[in-house]
């Protein structure tokens, strides 16, 4: 029910019941329809509707605990496709462990376990099941399918290191659990006494030493009455125990009665097999499938509570907690307890087992943006952590990673490491080597010699240190892109070697900070690729996605100018050409030039068919770019197009996205958007204001104190605000700070259905720029 709906229903009953009295009706109230358990609005199937041609997220349901090791996902696809579970496939192959960021890196370390009945079925394709997604219940604590050809229905619950399965059989002399240990390299053993099978995998896609394994260890509840394996080719080796090669398999079988339920307890390791039995001793032990499930849920429920809803309007209710959910799934704790308790990890980058924190599976090009301004809000302390594996990241290869998955992964563009690290430390989170960090950015800014490969380090540093910006005509594509996130990351380390005291550093980085200004192309007023002799490129069409810029377009990066919004509007002419470039992206047509590629796509198709014009939400590089209206005296226009972009590019559905998904980035978006205000500058503490969803919404932080955001008369049509108040004095600003939420308080908007023009649309308003920094803000 829309939220209009909703309390139009309210308003007939309040009328009903007064039908015989003379007094006016009652005003309209506020309805919550939020009950305590939020776990029960996350739809993890949200965004599964993907494919490589379109992607409405690029997700797959992962039942996990937050920030988990190890993810389980239902498998529609053969293993070794990215896509592992579409959202149409009909058949469904079995139930995996998973450590995918992303279908464009895929998976490392995965295996599955599938139940058949009957004739025996162990090659992937033949024993496919039938399945509906009307027999299907997902959940982030729980996956439950009904297997319509084996008549069985199999679950998973999650812990961060183990799982718990439960497999309800008919009545049946021919029940199997099959366990695949996928391609490139796999062991199983099975030990019939001990009901136990064991073994490893070593699948990947990149990113990992030679020695790399994940071991696991998966305990039965039921005697095996049958034992075979399979070696290389699907080739069945009846009445064997063990088998080892490219790719083997496991099978297990035996007697049921219907309704009876053999139940799985499994864990695995990075470190040893000795390790996996010890994580599954210390996470499931001698917990029943009910308890693990509840701990499970009880773990969800404390993360999202920290993020308390009131509202009437469910749809959205649901959307933002699913979002929230994906937010908490990234990056995978890669680290383990020893005998002793003590944090170690298997290092992805020299082959190591070493002492502390490592993190993986996180591409900052996308969460440099919001999903790590998000945890220095809510999570300051496991940023701390993320920030220690950063520093260890460093220690064992030389290098801070920028794609990780699980070691350093060729993909994208940028030195975003630089911008978590930075506005961590300037956001006050401490308890991280910060020495050891300086060091590592400080080498991504300066060297070019052993960069392990071209998304490590900067590509072109020595060109941008030189000239001002990384040349079109020297070979190294994306050049433009690469700019201007450089340049944004020295802005970031300018104020970082600021507050460290480094004031010679700094000076160098804020000079570099601005090296934005040599991309701009003051004829057609956008940012363009730029010769190494000077000249500008040619021919030059703004409306050509890649070549000088990365999955975007001139259009797109032009606004990557993060931290000094006031010196690109001066580069444009001033306050009113600035806005007119804003409102030309969504006024034209989705037109676009894909000739780069020579195809279109998928981040150009999802930009073309949703009528925004140019605006390009589905994919990271202009996800920022609505809230740049505040720059520039118009929030209003910010208010009206973050909600519009909230309601019609996100529900909790298959296809509730409008492009990849991303980590975490685009829920991060969001989540950012719901509450009010967006983090559109990390390295400066301020939160951009945009429209609130919600009636009511409470942050629990850290250390207990609330920040409540109260919006009256917010309805559908209301996405303008009227006026604001923070703590009970007038906000006039279009932005907030990151110590005043941080410190506890309310802040309280009033919304409604005529824009005002007269609310924060002053200069003294804006929020931060580079270029207005000497003056009083």
């Amino acid at each position: 029910m829309t939220r209009t709906a909703c309390l139009a229903a309210v308003a007939s009953l309040s009328l009903l019941a007064c039908a015989n009295q003379t007094q006016s009706p009652p005003k309209q109230q506020q309805v919550n329809l939020v009950e305590t358990d939020l776990v029960q609005y996350v739809n993890p199937l949200m965004g599964t509707d993907s494919k490589f041609s379109l992607s409405n997220g690029n997700t797959y349901p992962a039942i996990a605990t937050p920030w988990a090791m190890h993810f389980w996902t239902p498998m529609t696809a053969p293993m070794g496709d990215g896509w592992t579970y579409k959202y149409d496939d009909d058949t469904l192959r079995g139930i995996k462990q998973t450590h995918q960021p992303s279908p464009w890196l895929n998976d490392y370390g995965a295996f599955s376990l599938m139940a058949v009945t009957g004739e025996l079925k162990f090659k992937e394709d033949e024993r496919a099941s039938w399945f509906s997604h009307k027999a299907e219940q997902a959940g982030p604590d729980h996956y439950s399918v009904y297997l319509a050809d084996y008549d069985t229905v199999m679950e998973v619950t999650p812990t961060e290191r183990a799982a718990q399965f439960r497999f309800t059989f008919p009545q049946t002399d021919s029940a199997y659990i099959l366990l695949d240990a996928f391609n490139k390299g796999s062991m199983v053993k099975i030990l019939p006494k001990q009901r136990k099978i064991v073994g490893y995998a070593r699948n990947n896609h990149g990113g990992v030493p030679d020695n790399f394994h994940n071991y696991f260890v998966i305990e039965f509840d039921k005697d095996f009455e049958l034992t075979h394996t399979w070696h290389d080719e699907w080739s069945l080796q009846k009445n064997s125990q063990q088998s080892e090669g490219e790719h083997v398999g496991a099978i297990i079988g035996f007697k049921t009665q219907r309704g009876e339920q053999v139940h799985a307890k499994v864990a695995s390791s990075f470190i040893s097999l000795e390790q996996a039995e010890l994580n599954l001793r210390r996470e499931v032990g001698k917990d029943s499938f009910a308890q693990t499930r509840a701990k499970a849920r009880q773990t969800w429920q404390q993360e999202l509570s920290r993020i308390r809803v009131e509202d009437q309007d469910l749809d959205q209710v649901r959307t933002f907690y699913s979002a929230l959910y994906r937010v908490l799934l990234f990056p995978r704790k890669f680290y383990e307890y020893d005998a002793d308790n003590q944090l170690v990890h298997y290092s992805p980058y020299n082959g190591d087992v070493l002492p502390g924190y490592m993190f993986t599976d996180n591409g900052f090009w996308d969460t440099f943006r919001a999903v790590f301004p998000f945890f220095t809000l809510m999570y300051p302390e496991m940023d701390a952590q993320i920030m220690q594996g950063l520093a260890n990241t460093y220690k064992e290869s030389g290098w801070l990673p920028e794609w990780a998955s699980p070691g350093h992964r060729n993909v994208m563009v940028g030195s975003n490491s630089a911008i978590n690290i930075a506005d961590a430390y300037l956001k006050g989170i401490r308890g991280f080597d910060m020495d050891t960090l300086y060091q590592a950015v400080k080498k991504n800014a300066e060297v070019n010699e052993g960069r392990p490969m071209t998304s490590v380090g900067r590509e072109g540093v020595d060109y941008y240190n030189k000239l001002g910006y990384v040349p079109y005509d020297v070979g190294i594509h994306e050049n433009a892109a690469r700019t201007l996130e450089y340049a944004f990351a020295d802005f970031n380390l300018y104020k970082l070697a600021k507050a460290l005291g480094k004031e010679q550093d700094a000076a160098v980085f804020k000079q570099r900070a601005l090296n934005y200004r040599n991309l701009f192309d003051p004829q057609s007023g956008w940012m363009r690729g730029k010769n190494q002799d000077g000249s500008f490129q040619t021919p030059f069409n703004p409306l050509k996605w890649g070549d000088a810029f990365t999955e975007g377009n001139a259009l797109h990066y032009t606004w990557s100018v993060f931290h000094d919004i006031e010196g690109l509007k001066q580069l444009m002419g001033g306050q009113q050409a600035f806005i007119s470039k804003l409102d030309q992206v969504f006024d034209m047509p989705p037109l676009f030039d894909d000739s780069y590629y020579g195809f279109t796509i998928h981040e150009i198709r999802e930009m073309q068919i949703v009528n925004m014009g140019n605006y390009a939400h589905g994919n990271q590089p202009i996800q920022h770019m609505i809230y740049l209206y505040n720059h520039a005296g118009q929030p209003w226009k910010a208010q009206y197009k973050v909600r519009d972009v909230m309601n019609k590019l996100y529900s909790a559905t298959p296809d509730g996205y409008c492009g990849d998904e991303d980590n975490g980035q685009t829920s991060a978006w969001y989540v950012f958007s719901a509450l009010g205000f967006y983090p559109v500058t990390p390295g400066t503490t301020e939160y951009v204001i945009g429209s609130p969803l919600f009636d009511k919404v409470t942050l629990t932080l850290e250390d207990g104190k609330e920040f409540v955001i109260e919006s009256s008369n917010n309805l559908d049509q209301h996405p303008y605000i009227q006026a604001a108040s923070l703590n009970g004095q007038a906000l006039q600003k279009s932005w907030l700070d990151h110590h005043v939420i941080q410190a506890g308080g309310k802040l309280q908007f009033d919304m409604g259905g005529q824009p005002n023009k007269a609310w924060a649309n002053s200069k003294e308003a804006q929020p931060y720029s580079m270029s207005l920094e000497t003056q009083p803000h």
